[in-house]
């Protein structure tokens, strides 16, 4: 089961193919001449895909089932998010919804699958609206929860959704002034919040970020305005009603949260990233355990919960509010004998990381790695600069094909890797899990630095004055680790597997917290020797197919 974006809404389908949105599209893309261009080629080709799948009692809908990959636009006027959606009971289309089909068969079934995402927003907007009643959740990579519970129970104001809103009811209300007003909002909002980007805003916003709170007093009687017209067109207008509720719905979140943020409180923390000229203002609760422990774990007849990773980061029923003394917590080892199969090699002769020294040397010290495993490389990096840096200084010095992660989706990157046991991989962080190449293909893993989190990350500069001089021990180490352990778990898949880990970072060999990262890794045989690598590197070389 997936969140409703995930599938063609069929009135919005209806809307496109029975109105004059397509000569919108006219010339889209910059093509030049008549007809469509490419964005809406894209959406008729949609159109009669959803009209298909409809006319399939089989037809699902889902986005993943399409023939091509269209872009997020051209998806976008085909679909709608759960903020957009009025329901299938207020729809002229709900009868024969894809999503509510899905949520049907869910209901049917014994056992759904979702992913994080999608069960963290129905515990923030209300699990009956989009999971059917069940009795035990199992939540995999659980080490993620916490930071996808923050991101479900905080909201995101950005100028688009301003600008999206006014369009949309712009046609079907009759003072089309008040829909161009909240349009014109976007401006307003990125002009006032701009001016705090990488910052978190005060609590309350007054008198501090006045200029932001007088910005919002205005949106908001623009919000107040439309809404009204959209409540008369509701009553008068029913060629439209698709739109007009859709509109309603979507106004109607996004007033809550323009109030929220307005009345910001010391349990959320707010700040402003992205560019100057889409700047998009985040909200998310400080702490996160005290909106699970109320919504989940403490709920009466609630599920029971199992949470489940290969690296549970130290502390972390603490941190998601599971009351002490209300779970039990089991270690079930590995099947894996990584004190045989592998090796974790920290060369201590490299400068300190944070010397502009550094990268140059660490550029040297993968090459010599890569040439001890022939290739056979996933070398991880915690900046695409860095990644893209490494690539340059590598591809002309191995004999071995270097694909990074710009080259090909994640899918198609990853099989293309395991396909030619020579060729190296450089990636990022999306890469430090969900990465899965047994065999000889991936016999050496780097890594360039430790994975801690930036310093200046606003929602995690407020944890960390909650807790003081305790909060590198209590919040930078247990998420390094656990990151720090992901990648590291890339390299053994399975019972045969042989190999290296390689961290560059010195800091894993010298600094007082060093015991905390090496415990949370497996137990693998540990050297500050190239020597030592070279040598256990030899056999899988040796052994190779010709």
């Amino acid at each position: 089961l997936k969140g409703r974006s995930n599938y063609a809404c069929l009135q919005r389908v209806a809307e496109v193919a029975g109105s004059g949105d397509q000569l919108l599209l006219e010339g889209a893309e910059g093509e030049a001449g008549p007809g469509l261009g490419v964005l809406g080629r894209q959406v008729r080709r949609l159109v009669t895909w959803a009209a298909e799948q409809s006319d399939k009692s089989s037809g699902t809908g889902d986005r993943a089932e399409l023939p091509f990959e269209p872009s997020d636009v051209a998806w976008s006027q085909v679909s709608v998010s759960a903020r957009d959606c009025p329901g299938a009971h207020r729809c002229p289309a709900g009868a024969r919804c894809f999503a509510e089909r899905a949520r049907e068969r869910a209901s049917l079934a014994d056992v759904v699958v979702v992913n994080t995402h999608l069960y963290a927003t129905a515990l923030a907007i209300g699990a009956a609206d989009l999971l059917p009643a069940h009795d035990a959740v199992v939540f995999d990579e659980a080490h993620e929860l916490e930071d996808i519970a923050s991101s479900a129970f905080g909201i995101d104001l950005a100028p688009g959704r301003f600008a999206a809103i006014g369009r949309s009811a712009r046609s079907v209300v009759s003072d089309p002034s008040t829909a161009t007003a909240v349009e014109d909002a976007s401006r307003l909002f990125a002009d006032a919040v701009a001016g705090h980007l990488g910052q978190a805003l005060p609590r309350p916003l007054a008198p501090a970020a006045q200029d932001t709170q007088d910005a919002l007093v205005t949106i908001r009687e623009r919000l107040a305005q439309l809404a009204g017209e959209l409540r008369r067109a509701a009553r008068e207008d029913q060629a439209d009603r698709g739109r007009v509720l859709r509109a309603q719905q979507a106004l109607s979140h996004l007033i809550n949260d323009v109030d929220h943020v307005a009345e910001l409180g010391a349990a959320d923390v707010a700040w402003v990233e992205g560019t100057e000229h889409n700047p998009v203002l985040r909200v998310a609760p400080l702490d996160v355990g005290a909106a699970l422990k109320a919504r989940l774990w403490e709920v009466a007849e609630g599920p029971t919960a199992v949470m489940t990773s290969a690296t549970i980061p130290p502390r972390m029923a603490e941190r998601l509010g599971v009351p002490a003394g209300s779970y039990d917590q089991l270690d079930v080892g590995s099947p894996f004998a990584y004190d045989e199969q592998a090796l974790l090699y920290c060369p201590v002769e490299l400068p300190d990381p944070r010397q502009e020294s550094f990268e140059p040397a660490m550029h040297e010290e993968l090459i010599a790695l890569i040439e001890a495993a022939e290739g056979r490389t996933l070398a991880l990096f915690t900046s695409w600069r860095a990644m893209r840096a490494a690539a340059d200084a590598v591809r002309p010095r191995v004999r071995w094909e270097v694909l990074t992660q710009a080259d090909l989706p994640k899918p198609a990157l990853v099989g293309r890797f395991a396909a030619d046991e020579h060729s190296c991989l450089f990636a990022t962080m999306g890469f430090w899990q969900g990465v899965d190449v047994p065999g000889r293909a991936l016999s050496l893993v780097t890594i360039d630095r430790l994975p801690f989190s930036r310093p200046d990350d606003p929602l995690l500069q407020a944890r960390r004055a909650q807790h003081g001089r305790a909060a590198f021990e209590l919040i930078d180490i247990p998420r390094a680790a656990a990151l720090l352990a992901q990648g590291t778990g890339r390299l053994i898949r399975s019972g045969t597997d042989r190999g290296v880990v390689a961290v560059f970072d010195t800091r894993l060999a010298k600094a007082r917290y060093r015991w905390s990262l090496i415990n949370a890794l497996p137990p693998m045989r540990r050297t500050r020797h190239r020597s030592d690598v070279e040598a256990f590197l030899a056999p899988i070389r040796t052994s190779s197919p010709q």
